[in-house]
């Protein structure tokens, strides 16, 4: 069944559009930036770092979820990307036997990609030394706790 509807007398939908992939100005700066990644001459990778930093006080609620792990420093892409290797230290459900809170990933769940809870301060821009990586502080890994616990 098809949620397409027809009102008036124009030509008949058929839920198409005439737009097409890689004309908008997104889609043309997405292609450019990932020819410019993929081109790099030594397979360097243009990175910054950002320092992740608690900002919610010790006693929200929020961290009854996710603990705070303090302040991280990673070199990542943007921002965003600086949340997501932040997060991709701590342990997964799916490293131990635990059960996932609401998807099939806990990385969701990390304090680290709550904005309430940490926010992102470039401290640096346009490093082509470096590895995306946590670059210091410690990122615990026992934010999930197995169910069978002396296994």
């Amino acid at each position: 069944m098809s949620n397409v509807s027809r009102t008036g007398t124009d030509d008949v939908n058929n839920a198409t559009s005439r737009t097409t992939f890689g004309r908008s100005v997104e889609s043309k700066a997405q292609l450019r930036d990932a020819a410019a990644l993929s081109s790099a001459a030594d397979g360097a990778e243009t990175l910054n770092i950002y320092r992740l930093e608690p900002i919610a006080a010790p006693d929200d609620p929020r961290w009854d979820n996710a603990p705070n792990q303090g302040t991280i420093i990673v070199a990542a892409r943007s921002s965003g990307d600086a949340r997501i290797v932040a997060t991709g230290r701590e342990l997964d459900f799916m490293e131990v036997d635990a059960a996932p809170a609401e998807d099939v990933t806990t990385s969701n769940a990390s304090a680290f990609r709550d904005d309430k809870l940490y926010t992102v301060i470039e401290i640096a821009r346009g490093r082509t030394d470096l590895k995306r990586r946590v670059l210091e502080g410690e990122v615990s890994v026992d934010t999930i706790l197995p169910t069978q616990v002396g296994r």
